[in-house]
């Protein structure tokens, strides 16, 4: 059950708002092969003068900043396969791919409350994180 974060630049109209959400989700049932229902996923739009990118980017307001808070499990294979599914879902939005960073920080299950106060090391969650 990854909880993840987009950060973007801009605004955009609420249904590319909802497609980039859908996207970044996307990414994850088919990298980390997490179940469809499994959607914690949301947007932070920052005034572009309190989000400095570098002055190297060709379109800095389409920078696009994806933090992935998970379980710790995922194996590297299936890490690359999620920056590839990002950048390739997101550039069909008009994002560059070289404007796009994806930041996965692995957590143990034992420091996640979920389901009313427990331990995610003690729920069944339904889905193996092994992939």
């Amino acid at each position: 059950m990854p909880s993840t974060q987009v950060e973007v630049r801009r605004t955009y109209a609420p249904e590319t708002e909802a497609a980039i959400l859908d996207a970044v989700h996307d990414s994850l049932v088919a990298a980390f092969a997490i179940p469809v229902e499994d959607k914690h996923v949301r947007l932070v739009v920052h005034e572009p003068h309190r989000f400095a990118v570098p002055p190297t980017l060709s379109s800095p307001e389409a920078y696009t900043l994806v933090v992935v808070d998970c379980f710790a499990g995922r194996s590297v294979d299936a890490k690359r396969a999620l920056y590839r599914e990002v950048s390739r879902r997101l550039g069909v939005l008009g994002i560059p791919a070289d404007h796009i960073t994806v930041i996965v920080r692995d957590i143990e299950m034992a420091n996640w409350g979920i389901r009313g106060g427990q331990a995610a090391c003690d729920v069944d969650l339904g889905f193996d994180v092994n992939v």
